[in-house]
């Protein structure tokens, strides 16, 4: 199931808080991605923190950014009560 992203906030250890369109949150964490060579200049924390959402996903400098179907289904979900 595919949801856009609408927020993203970068958090401490290469994670990222993410607000979707349905109302879901959920933590989505980029480590494992870091080696990756189109993701290696996030390991930088200024870089990495810089992240935006543009066109349902998130994105960083130099048109960094992942599939916002990966973010959805990758993503820790935040229960709220």
């Amino acid at each position: 199931m595919f949801s856009a992203v609408i927020d993203a906030k970068p958090l401490n250890d290469y994670k990222l808080h993410l607000l979707f369109k349905n109302g879901e949150e959920g933590i989505f964490d980029m480590r494992p991605y870091l080696d990756l060579e189109v993701f290696q200049p996030l390991k930088n924390l200024e870089t990495f923190n810089a992240v935006r959402v543009s066109f349902d996903t998130v994105e960083w400098q130099d048109e960094i950014d992942i599939d916002p179907e990966t973010l959805y289904a990758g993503c820790e979900k935040l229960i709220t009560i």
